[in-house]
């Protein structure tokens, strides 16, 4: 008798290695078993424009991970579940944190040795490799990580920045030491990252995903004089600079724009560098 595994049906795009455990983004390379005529039609489309569906799992080896409230979808393997709150004080950060960041209150924490399957989606995953160093993502990017990777709250340094920086005065904060798993709007190949020494990179949108190191972000106007900035049509840039890494998702933008004036949305531009 045979034996279906899930590696016959999925092939691995990404992985990464951390202390006791191993991060996988599994990608289906096709949907059959539909039996809906309409949804298998959907399907056929979708495997032609190149989206598959993905999921990941999560290998532990006498370890401990934590996940967004929600994401699991099975496991399998002598694996204990929990939510701490780390008591009155603790749960009283948890909630102002999910409050500001739109990040669940309850992060489960998964414990022991096994496999551990998060829920199956369309979206996209990139990991993220930390060294005991910070990194602050967009809201609602967390996903998962090890253990000893804090999950917390980034406060903007500036009103500026808070006002007119697309994130709010609070932004998603995670330190430590691990592996994390984050959502991303855009494909991993899409992203560009780079890594900045000292010198400054400066983004006219929010399309700037991810910043990690030394990193100090402000929004700062694109000419040394408010009427120069009204004149060249950017505005307002976000700018960071320092040591570390700035992820960009140039395609986001255009994404968004296809979604909501389709093709001709991005096919040119007007005076005031507006895609129409």
């Amino acid at each position: 008798m045979s034996v279906s595994r899930i590696e016959d049906k999925v092939r691995i795009i990404e992985a990464a290695e951390g202390n006791g455990c191993r991060f996988e983004i599994l990608e289906y390379q096709e949907l059959t078993g539909s039996e809906d005529v309409g949804l298998a039609e959907t399907l056929f489309y979708a495997k032609q424009a190149g989206i598959r569906l993905k999921m990941v799992r999560i290998t532990i080896s006498q370890s401990e991970v934590v996940t967004e409230s929600g994401a699991l979808y099975f496991m399998k393997g002598n694996i204990e579940m929990d939510s701490p709150t780390g008591g009155v004080t603790g749960l009283a950060k948890k909630l102002i944190a999910s409050r500001l960041t739109k990040e669940d209150t309850f992060k489960p924490h998964y414990r022991g040795t096994g496999e551990i399957y998060l829920e199956p989606t369309f979206s996209h995953f990139v990991l993220v490799d930390l060294n005991d160093e910070e990194m602050v993502v967009d809201k609602g990017m967390f996903f998962a990580c090890e253990s000893t990777v804090e999950v917390g709250v980034k406060v903007q340094k500036s009103i500026s920045s808070a006002l007119m920086g697309g994130e709010g005065f609070f932004q998603s904060r995670l330190s430590g030491t691990g592996i994390a798993l984050l959502a991303s709007p855009v494909p991993s190949d899409e992203i560009v990252r780079y890594e900045l020494t000292g010198d400054k990179l400066s983004v006219d949108g929010n399309f700037a995903i991810l910043r990690k190191g030394d990193i100090e972000f402000k929004v700062e106007k694109s000419s040394k004089s408010l009427l120069g900035s009204m004149t060249s049509g950017e505005g307002m840039l976000q700018t960071f600079s320092g040591h570390g890494e700035v992820w960009v998702a140039p395609t986001q933008a255009a994404y968004d724009r296809i979604a909501h004036g389709g093709l001709y949305s991005v096919t040119g531009s007007d005076s005031s560098g507006t895609a129409t």
